[in-house]
């Protein structure tokens, strides 16, 4: 009796199923991407609405919600702090900094080191280290003093602040116009200070101050400076009109880690590009 031929099963796709696989392959990877893009505003948004509030600190209604409009709008973007001897050393824990009941991690901090030609941060040192010690990127600024002069006041920063590797590049923090100078004497004196920084460490200074005061005094004469502006008004960016690197937006932030209000920073980018603006 002669053997039945089985018949091959044909497992070959017809181009129509490999049009399907191909679209289910690109659908899947979209929604790996929207999750690992939005994964920063997705814990956000369960950490606002699910989990307890910090136990100490409170702000007003409106400041908190402006503060978590701001958060949201930005979440996948870098967050820090900075800080001076207003808050105390025992406040600060370390090894704890998050924001957004603790959905958003702080991964750089601002230092007040020096402050005119002879004034120092009393806490620097200290927090200088601990930040060092919490793998977190460190900037360190010096606050101008329009009336004292510039070169004293690059050298006393230069002599108290040993900057190295991986730390931001020097920060310049501008909020008083001088007496009885005018303001072309005033940008010279600036781009005198902002000149010795810079030959110094081969890089350009950060220049921080607030909007009005950059709008009426320093636009125009120093935007080849990355600029970090502070701004505590209702929006959703520091400026229209200029190129910002960093936003301060409020002076109230509460942060895990800290049993104080800090003022809050995002930095415009990912942690990669914050880095662009390190000591290399």
């Amino acid at each position: 009796m002669a053997k039945k031929r089985s018949r091959k099963r044909n497992t070959k796709k017809t181009p129509l199923q490999r049009k399907l696989w191909l679209l289910f392959a690109l659908f899947m990877l979209a929604l790996l991407g929207i999750g690992f893009y939005m994964k920063k505003q997705l814990a956000f948004y369960y950490a606002t609405r699910f989990k307890e509030k910090h136990e100490t600190l409170q702000n007003t209604s409106s400041e908190a919600q402006r503060i978590e409009k701001i958060i949201g709008l930005h979440a996948e973007k870098t967050f820090g702090i900075d800080m001076s001897h207003y808050q105390r050393k025992e406040d600060v824990r370390w090894d704890s900094l998050s924001i957004a009941n603790g959905s958003i991690p702080i991964e750089f901090i601002i230092l007040r080191a020096t402050m005119g030609k002879n004034g120092e941060d009393r806490h620097f040192n200290q927090y200088w280290n601990d930040a060092k010690n919490a793998q977190l990127i460190r900037g360190a600024y010096h606050f101008y003093r329009p009336n004292e002069d510039p070169v004293s006041q690059a050298n006393w920063y230069l002599k108290n602040v040993q900057l190295e590797k991986n730390d931001l590049v020097p920060i310049l923090d501008i909020e008083k116009f001088p007496r009885n100078k005018t303001l072309e004497e005033f940008h010279e004196d600036l781009s005198v200070y902002l000149k010795i920084v810079e030959e110094a460490y081969g890089r350009k200074p950060i220049i921080y101050t607030y909007y009005h005061f950059y709008k009426d005094y320093l636009r125009g004469s120093f935007e080849n400076y990355p600029l970090w502006l502070a701004n505590y008004n209702d929006v959703n960016i520091p400026s229209e009109e200029d190129l910002w690197a960093f936003w301060q937006f409020t002076e109230k932030g509460i942060v895990y880690g800290i049993n104080t209000k800090v003022d809050l920073n995002i930095f415009n980018g990912k942690t990669w590009q914050l880095k662009r603006y390190t000591i290399h």
